[in-house]
């Protein structure tokens, strides 16, 4: 306490410390104190904590001296417990991380233990639920958290609350009745370095949509509640946001079904009643709010029915929703620690079919063994709804959750903006070639020397020697004159050169130097000496920049039983001169170990749980079967880091036919040929599916928390596309987007797509693009060129199914201007209609189908017309633009013109079309039968 003594100061007051000897039990210490504030005055009060109790010889001797005090007492516990409201940093990161426990907790493994359970219809205690969710919080590598077991801990018993009975207090227990499968309310509340957390979600199976409005008012005032925790703002506007969110939601019912709290602080203890949120007006409810206060926004509704119950439990339910917000600085938004864990209708509504009952009704409509015909055709009935109204329903529910989302996850994110512009190399300021004149070697002529060992070049000036670092060299080059040559060496120098930015008041920085020598030869050795010095050092630099951002991998652990696959190949391969041979990859304990003869002492170790996506590509129309693996971290390969490894064999051998003509199809060489290629293909995928059923069993027993399987890319929703430099072969998987065949490989988690933009789709066009928008603004936009327009609607079909917001535009956008106006300013983004701006039906009927990326444009005069020249007619793979060229302000000539064809060119284009078909066709058939070339 003795630092508190010059802060006291400072103040204007005085703090005196009484200190107790180890031997006395602190009585006389406590007299002096009292004693001391009795000389003070008639008028002092002595601050008590009336409500705490302890233990101890010290305790007893205080409470002995004070009950024989005649000063006056008064209770202080309010004035403390707002003190220690505001956490210090140090604090505020171990709520976070109790947040993200909870969160991780309720969302990796809460929920799927709930949906296998309604999913098989187990009959499972809530009891018993909450037995396995304490044990997921004690043991967070279950849900895959790398926290400290010894660290974490419950604040109060997880709660499951089903079947019409709902105490949601946080000291309510489960029951021992059955999960039933209606309205579900799930409470987490943990700890970590003993400061807590808490989390609650309602989870609804074949909900009504007066529960889905409901729940939209809910969030609606939820959200409400955290926008009101800023810095200054007082307490009591809580509750009149609250009730105002769900009036305005036309849910106003619900203002008398809501809890009288609507939460409360939180720090070591899981309720701090200093801070409570209550609805109602409250003599303490007139509190500021104050940066780094942490609550506990809870909002909650009781006693609500059901008109149209499937069973007697399902008529009477409850809704909660519940985070840890922490209070951020002044002007910033607060900060919700559980944001992991999704609370949107998507993710906390599930419907469930009843397939014995479609299995009934189809076993009733036949009859004497014949189906029945149908009465009505789809015409007919008023309710039947094309695909495309169905996707555009869809759409329309996913843009507005899409907006919200961006806004929340931009708001929040702003604090950490501009934290990746550092780079790990090292700094050229501070780079030393000689430490003293000593250490520099002896120049006989004043000639430019090269000294690779010190990595420097040594220059004459003004008849002396000058070193220099090969770091500050950006070029050299020299050219011939007649009997001389010319030197002219480049120094780095710009506004983001680093020693420029820290010296530049005081020091003069020298740009060039050039040089005139007689020695024709030795001129051009110099230059190639520097040259290839600074090509070496540069690379090492790179590469230790690189593994210095590497995270530390686990070491592998042998396995007890090893399952291997022989004879595969990697990419991208290890570097090496000589004959390039296949090597083996193994399973064991923790992860793979991929071993090549040529490099017995370099394993390629891939471990588990660095593994974030995993791939099973049989070869079905290619020509080799893939094993492939993204990362959660790169892992250095040879002299660079990459986050996908992959592992392949060929199915079948590349040959080229010598006489250069067609053979006959039935050619009993040639039958033979394809029926042992279709027998190696086959035998090579049933040795990797053997390999991937059984290290599946490895993840499955061993690593449940990781909740990882082999994706198998769907075939049938493949389309073609240029996402790099040539046409590739995309497939959807369960979660991600990926092209596994060519180098460099493409893989798109499903996960970190914001929206996708369908560009250049036009009736007159062949090929359209496409570019997605990931939720991280900094990532470039990815851009898939040259999509053929037969794949439109399959397109539009999977990203409707996988929940995707998708639109179309007749223009290829300059997405990086945009991103950068939508960071600047994500309010604003969002009052005018988010993503909207993309809408192409929208704008056709505001008459702006022209204009419609120009409010998002950073400067009013900036060339908009970049990207024009792809809306014309030309069809044959469009104009593959790239964003980067968007942002030089490059004039297009051309008019954005379509001109009408007649029917002679249309007749004619259709037999050409036709042309192309046939031809396809025989490519195909030719692919199919060896794929020789």
């Amino acid at each position: 306490l003795r630092p508190l003594a010059a802060a006291a100061e400072a103040c204007g007051m005085r703090l005196e410390l009484h200190v107790k000897p180890k031997a006395e039990d602190g009585s006389a210490q406590v007299q002096q104190m009292l004693t001391g504030l009795q000389a003070a005055g008639t008028e002092q009060l002595l601050g008590v904590l009336p409500k705490d109790r302890h233990s101890g010889k010290f305790y007893e001797a205080y409470s002995t001296v004070l009950a024989s005090c005649s000063l006056p007492t008064t209770d202080v516990s309010a004035g403390v417990a707002e003190l220690l409201s505001v956490k210090d940093p140090a604090e505020i990161m171990n709520h976070k991380k109790a947040g993200m426990l909870a969160a991780r907790v309720l969302k990796d493994y809460v929920v799927p233990k709930l949906e296998s359970i309604v999913d098989e219809g187990k009959p499972v205690k809530h009891s018993k639920l909450t037995e396995l969710a304490e044990e997921a919080v004690t043991d967070p590598t279950k849900c895959g958290v790398k926290l400290k077991a010894e660290n974490c801990d419950i604040a109060y018993p997880p709660q499951f609350q089903s079947g019409g009975v709902y105490d949601l207090k946080m000291s309510a227990a489960s029951d021992d009745m059955p999960l039933h499968d209606g309205v579900i309310v799930v409470s987490l509340g943990t700890r970590y370095s003993f400061y807590c957390a808490n989390i609650s979600r309602t989870f609804f199976i074949n909900p009504t949509k007066q529960q889905e409005a409901e729940y939209g008012a809910l969030l609606a005032a939820q959200e409400a509640v955290i926008n009101v925790l800023q810095d200054g703002a007082s307490l009591d506007l809580a509750a009149d946001a609250a009730i105002k969110a769900l009036k305005d939601a036309g849910q106003p019912h619900l203002v008398e079904r809501l809890g009288k709290s609507l939460g409360h602080g939180m720090g070591l203890e899981i309720k701090e009643s200093g801070s409570a949120l209550f609805t109602k007006a409250d003599a303490g409810a007139a509190r500021p709010i104050r940066a780094g206060q942490v609550f506990n926004v809870s909002l909650s509704v009781t006693g609500l029915e059901n008109p149209t119950p499937k069973d007697a439990r399902s008529k009477v339910y409850a809704m909660q929703v519940a985070d840890t917000v922490v209070v951020a600085e002044k002007g910033k938004p607060p900060e919700v620690a559980t944001g992991p864990c999704p609370k949107s209708w998507d993710k906390v509504s599930y419907i469930i079919e009843d397939i014995k009952d479609e299995e009934d009704t189809k076993l009733e409509d036949v009859t004497n063994g014949l189906p029945l015909r149908k009465k009505n055709l789809r015409n007919d009935d008023p309710n039947h709804k094309s695909a495309e109204t169905l996707r555009k329903e869809r759409q329309e529910e996913l843009v507005v959750r899409k907006n919200a989302d961006t806004l929340r996850r931009l708001t929040a994110g702003k604090d950490g903006d501009g934290g990746g512009a550092g780079t790990t190399g090292r700094k050229v300021s501070e780079v030393v070639a000689y430490r003293g004149i000593a250490d520099m070697p002896t120049v006989r002529d004043m000639q430019i020397m090269v000294d690779p060992k010190s990595e420097a070049i040594l220059v004459p000036m003004y008849g002396v020697v000058v070193p220099f670092h090969i770091t500050v060299v950006k070029n050299v080059t020299h050219s011939a004159d007649g009997d001389h040559a010319h030197i002219r060496v480049t120094f780095n120098f710009n506004g983001n050169y680093e020693p420029y930015q820290k010296l530049a008041p005081n020091m003069v920085f020298l740009k060039e130097l050039s040089f005139r020598s007689a020695d024709v030869r030795h001129a051009q050795t110099v230059v190639q000496q520097i040259k290839m010095l600074r090509s070496t050092v540069a690379l090492r630099d790179k590469e230790q920049a690189e593994r210095a951002t590497l995270v530390a991998q686990e070491k592998l652990v042998q396995g007890k039983r090893v399952y291997r696959l022989p004879d595969l190949w990697m990419r991208p391969a290890l570097g090496g001169k000589g004959r390039k041979v296949p090597g083996t990859l193994e399973s064991h304990a923790n992860g793979f170990r991929y071993t090549n003869p040529r490099h017995p002492n370099e394993p390629i170790n891939v471990m588990y749980r660095n593994i974030r996506h995993a791939f099973f590509q049989p070869a079905e129309n290619e020509m080799i079967t893939i094993l492939h693996f993204h990362l959660v971290h790169p892992i250095m390969m040879g002299n660079k880091k990459t986050k996908d490894v992959q592992f392949y064999a060929e199915v079948m051998d590349v040959v080229q036919t010598l006489d250069g003509g067609r053979r006959n199809m039935y050619d009993p060489d040639e039958i033979e040929e394809e029926q042992r290629e279709r027998d190696r293909r086959n035998k090579i995928n049933a040795e990797f599916q053997g390999f991937v059923k059984r290290v599946q069993e490895i993840w499955e027993k061993d690593f449940p928390d990781l909740r990882m399987e082999f994706d198998i890319p769907f075939h049938e929703l493949g389309f073609f596309g240029v996402p790099h430099r040539t046409t590739s072969f995309m497939m959807p998987t369960v979660n991600c987007l990926v092209e596994l065949t060519e180098m460099p490989f493409t893989v798109v988690s499903l996960q970190e797509i914001e929206v996708i933009n369908l560009e250049r789709v036009g009736f007159n066009l062949k090929n359209f693009d496409m570019a997605i928008v990931f939720k991280d603004f900094s990532k470039d936009v990815l851009r898939i060129d040259a999509i053929p327009a037969k794949s439109l609607d399959t397109i539009k079909d999977w990203l409707n199914s996988v929940g995707i917001k998708y639109y179309e535009s007749k223009l290829n956008l300059a997405w990086k201007p945009i991103l950068k106006t939508i960071i600047s300013d994500p309010q604003m983004f969002v009052d005018n209609g988010g993503w909207e701006f993309l809408n192409l039906d929208k704008s056709d009927s505001d008459g702006e189908e022209s204009e419609q990326s120009e409010d998002y444009k950073p400067d009013a005069d900036s060339d908009d017309d970049d990207d024009e020249d792809d809306s014309d007619g030309s069809s044959e793979g469009g104009s593959l633009v790239d964003s980067d060229e968007a942002e030089e302000g490059e004039e297009d000539e051309g008019e954005d013109e379509e001109v009408g064809k007649s029917w002679d060119e249309l007749e004619e284009e259709a037999q050409i079309q036709d042309k192309e078909k046939e031809f396809d066709t025989d490519e195909e058939e030719a692919r199919g039968k060896g794929g020789k070339r």
